[in-house]
């Protein structure tokens, strides 16, 4: 299944970008989790497999990850794999940018059914990433974001799931719909890009911001404005991987054994002692998702030579 190519994207590579992954952080004292990560995205010169990724994530003191599609094939893999690995849970939706595609193909409201499946699967624990991005889709495509994000809302209520944001050149337009619609329960901001100002309109509803390593990057100042007014229980963490690696290493690959870096930006951003806060973080991240330890659906298993093969291995 690791190197299923239904599944497998390699992403796009940047003439004089450096692709060694950074090296290990210092370990955690106190552990915390990946709100959000991409583990069937290969890249760098040498990627890693996802079990390689959990492996160097585990050993810094990254309890679990939150592996999150974009798509069919993506959802599919994210809930397949989160069935048979302990360390990972999963999130399944059609991304904002993939809708109008599926709209086009006249396939979106089979996709929506699909998701709506999925969802009900046991340690699927989210729908994300859904929501609204004018960045890369223009106004013929606006329609079929808010049809997708109106269901995929509703598809988390049903199941009682988490309800995970992508929020892209939309703060507006994302807060009213969900004002409209009515937010799930638990709702996150997935890589939060607001400003203060929209946080503090997030936090009286009770939504949680989680971070990437954007907060650490120098211009980000709005960023770090915003870490500041977050209500410390709404406070949650997150790579992205493979992209928006934190500083020093930004542009390099990406990986949830890169947690303890943009952690320990916050906390010193912060004026907190790391381990308070990742003991914050991780009470809030279960309170959100569940506790990671419960069994997966089928037992752990040493692990085949084809399932430790690089996930961008393929041609």
């Amino acid at each position: 299944m690791a190197n299923d190519p239904e599944h497998v994207r390699k992403r796009a590579q940047t003439q004089g970008r450096d692709l060694s992954y950074p090296p290990l952080p210092e370990p955690l004292t106190v552990g915390v989790y990946d709100n959000h990560t991409h583990l069937e995205i290969a890249d760098g010169d040498d990627p890693l497999s996802w079990l390689d990724q959990l492996d160097r994530a585990s050993s810094v003191g990254v309890r679990g990850v939150i592996q999150v599609g974009n798509d069919l094939p993506t959802s599919r893999w994210s809930a397949a794999m989160a069935a048979i690995e302990p360390r990972m849970l999963a999130a399944v939706a059609i991304h904002p940018n993939e809708a109008p595609i599926y709209e086009a193909a006249g396939t979106l409201d089979d996709a929506l059914a699909e998701i709506a499946q999925l969802a009900t699967q046991p340690r699927v624990v989210a729908v994300g990433e859904t929501g609204l991005d004018f960045f890369r889709t223009g106004e013929e495509g606006q329609a079929s974001q808010y049809r997708s994000f109106e269901a995929h809302i509703e598809i988390a209520k049903a199941n009682n799931l988490a309800l995970q944001i992508h929020d892209r050149d939309a703060h507006d337009e994302v807060i009213s719909t969900l004002l409209r619609v009515g937010a799930p329960e638990r709702t996150v901001f997935h890589c939060y890009s607001g400003d203060a100002a929209m946080a503090k309109v997030c936090a009286e509803h009770g939504w949680y911001l989680s971070f990437s390593g954007t907060v650490t990057f120098k211009n980000s100042v709005a960023l770090r404005e915003a870490l500041s007014v977050t209500p410390r229980d709404l406070l949650l963490v997150e790579t992205d991987a493979p992209f928006l690696t934190p500083m020093p290493y930004r542009g390099r690959p990406n990986a949830p054994y890169l947690i303890p870096n943009t952690l320990r930006a916050m906390a010193d951003h912060l004026q907190t002692d790391v381990s308070v806060l990742a003991a914050q973080i991780s009470s809030n991240t279960e309170l959100v998702y569940g506790r990671w330890d419960a069994q997966p659906l089928t037992a752990p298993h040493t692990p085949s030579d084809e399932e430790r093969t690089p996930i961008g291995g393929i041609a």
